[in-house]
């Protein structure tokens, strides 16, 4: 994933964007519903996050049973800043 600024990066990468990175992969939620109650948040504001997540690929939306899992394949992301 390429941002054009440190500034978008931030944008992109909100905090809670972030955390819901941090809980797709560590609890694995079978549900962006299930996700947003591990959240405590909204599913409207989990199912925004999760979109734009996957938009810009950092989660992938696979769909079984009618149900939306968000998920991860990577371990961790690295931030290069060229000076």
């Amino acid at each position: 994933v390429y941002f054009t600024s440190f500034e978008a990066f931030r944008k992109a990468l909100t905090p809670k964007r972030l955390e819901l990175l941090r809980l797709i992969k560590t609890k694995q939620p079978s549900s962006i519903i299930e996700l947003a109650r591990i959240a405590k948040r909204d599913v409207k504001n989990i199912t925004d996050d999760v979109t734009y997540l996957a938009q810009i690929g950092l989660v992938v939306k696979k769909v079984a049973n009618r149900k939306t899992a968000p998920v991860i394949a990577y371990d961790k992301l690295l931030l290069e800043i060229a000076v």
